[in-house]
């Protein structure tokens, strides 16, 4: 009798051995379908807030909501089976204190089943981090550039570009690695800055538009699939997936128009054959 092997998802545990080993490899993902795609080649998939402007044409990350993240992270869910999966904690839902925190990460991870949330925030959600960490919900931690702040940094600014800078950077990296985090992401940080916060912390480190010496990095799909019309200028793009779109419609329309209905002259022939 062969032996059946059962797919099993990567653990929290396996994703912080990664630190100073082999990199992490990390998307976005918001839908069941991409999510089995991704599967196999990924270590971990965030169902990030971002979908607020990938899925959803806002203007920022501010207007989604809990109820908005798991239900893109129980599609997630329905089509992985493999990569660790994390959830945003998206705007408003985890600020206000560690106890509210913690109830609205308990219903991420009950509704949806995912392994980990996510949250924004150095020093200041140390201790909610540390909360939710002591409670069994592991939470990757997330600086530099913090896109629900984006009211009060003015836009999307590189930050660490002055070592007047650095220091707060770095305590917030810190803090968060002795709150708990089992990893935490670097956005939109000064190469050299990322590279040392790398050097410094005790947990893995996923940049984006961050330093090479980071220890995993995170993409957000559409970009990398070419589907945003304005990817950041950090972006390599390994497909032009929006100009395929745009130029199947573009046939597909012509054929309508044309009467030349794509599979319906296959049922007819068969009706006739028939």
């Amino acid at each position: 009798m062969s032996a059946v092997s059962e797919t099993r998802r990567t653990t929290v545990p396996e994703i912080r051995a990664h630190k100073n080993a082999k990199p992490v490899v990390c998307l976005t993902c918001y839908h069941a379908h991409t999510a089995r795609l991704l599967d196999e080649h990924v270590d971990l998939i965030l169902v990030g807030d971002s979908l607020g402007m990938v899925m959803h044409g806002m203007e920022n990350t501010l207007g989604v909501t809990l109820d908005m993240m798991i239900l893109h992270g129980k599609a997630v869910m329905r089509g992985s089976r493999r990569a660790l999966i994390v959830i945003d904690m998206p705007f408003g839902s985890y600020e206000e204190n560690p106890e509210i925190a913690f109830r609205n990460a308990a219903r991420v991870v009950q509704e949806t089943g995912c392994s980990a949330v996510k949250l924004e925030g150095g020093a200041r959600m140390a201790e909610t981090i540390r909360y939710l960490s002591l409670r069994g919900i592991p939470v990757m931690g997330h600086i530099g550039l913090t896109p629900q702040m984006i009211q009060v940094l003015g836009g999307f600014k590189t930050q660490g570009r002055t070592a007047e800078e650095w220091p707060a950077i770095e305590a917030d990296a810190q803090a968060v690695a002795e709150a708990g985090a089992f990893a935490v992401v670097l956005e939109g940080m000064a190469e050299p800055l990322a590279a040392k916060i790398t050097r410094q912390i005790a947990i893995p480190t996923i940049g984006i538009g961050a330093s090479a010496e980071c220890d995993g990095q995170i993409l957000v799909m559409e970009d990398m699939l070419g589907l945003n019309p304005r990817p950041a200028k950090f972006v390599r793009q390994y497909a032009n997936m929006g100009a395929d779109i745009e130029a199947a419609v573009r046939s597909y329309a012509s054929d309508v128009r044309a009467r030349r209905f794509p599979g319906e002259e296959n049922i007819y022939k068969m009706k006739r054959a028939g």
